[in-house]
């Protein structure tokens, strides 16, 4: 009887250790999301901050303002420079119009006096004047387009400037950049923006990373695209299996983090991988997880 008992108990034992050999997984690791500080591109008192840690947010949403009163004030006044110039510009129109005038008329007097001289009926005197008349209003034309040309770039200089106040102004609209959740809110309404200042973190937990690490003999039986089967915890005794397909791999061997597996796992060269899941909301970020390659 003695005998028969400890055969079955070590047969049992063996069953048990094989069991769990076969529900080791293929690899181990960790949920991570892709994160983004949102930071001030101004600066000045935040206006509007219009959302709270845990928001979904989407791309283009303006969720904050950043006082504008200076640069809008500053626009306004470039415009009306601009229309004080403009004045100029139309008096220099009519120059042009009464030196062009001018010259016209100095041209047909030029024309008489040289048909005048021809015949003798005119002196060399004459003849000099008219045409030394002609080209004073040639160059009379010529200053006062030149006088044109500098207004139209003095003009042109102010819509550069007016642009560089709109995109100013612009960037006081707290734009979001993408898809996500609101994990961290750095700001709020009231404070004083500075550039670069972070105002709020946000990730995309709709899809979320398992990064897990394989040893270096797995690496044929994975490539990227390939579909795997991730296991997170349902509970604290149950499973739940749900698809992944895997988005990177390293190209370099590393050694095993030591949040895996036991110390002498974690002395081996292996290689980590990322797999892409669909998250339902109970993938958190940091919760673990492991991965199975499919038969």
């Amino acid at each position: 009887m003695k005998r028969i008992l400890i055969l079955s108990t070590a047969i049992i034992f063996l069953g048990a250790s094989c069991n769990r050999n076969d529900d080791k997984s293929d690899a181990y690791g960790n949920f991570e999301a892709t994160e983004i500080v949102i930071s001030a591109k101004a600066m000045g008192e935040l206006e509007q901050l219009d959302f709270e840690e845990g928001d979904l947010l989407d791309m283009g949403d303006i969720v904050g303002v950043i006082d504008t009163t200076d640069l809008v004030l500053n626009r306004r006044l470039l415009i009306q420079q601009k229309k004080t110039i403009g004045a100029r510009l139309e008096s220099i129109n009519s120059e042009i119009e009464v030196a062009q005038q001018q010259l016209q008329n100095s041209l047909v007097n030029q024309q008489r006096i040289q048909n005048l001289y021809e015949k003798g009926a005119a002196t060399k005197k004459q003849l000099d004047d008219i045409n030394g008349l002609v080209d004073i209003n040639r160059k009379q034309i010529i200053a006062v387009k030149s006088r044109k040309a500098a207004i139209l770039d003095q003009m042109t200089g102010v819509d550069i400037q007016v642009e560089q106040i709109d995109d100013r102004i612009d960037k006081c609209l707290i734009k979001n950049p993408s898809n996500g959740t609101v994990l961290v809110k750095y700001a709020e309404k009231g404070e004083l923006a500075i550039i670069g200042k972070p105002l709020y973190k946000l990730a995309d937990l709709e899809e979320m990373k398992l990064k897990a690490y394989i040893s270096g003999d797995q690496m044929p039986h994975i490539r990227i695209g390939q579909e795997v089967e991730v296991i997170i915890d349902e509970n604290e005794k149950e499973n739940r299996s749900i698809m992944g397909r895997v988005e990177w791999i390293s190209s370099t061997a590393e050694f095993t983090p030591k949040t895996i597996q036991t110390k002498e796992e974690r002395v081996n060269l292996v290689y980590a991988v990322k797999v892409a899941v669909k998250n339902d909301g109970s993938i958190k970020i940091g919760m673990p997880g492991e991965f199975n390659f499919m038969k």
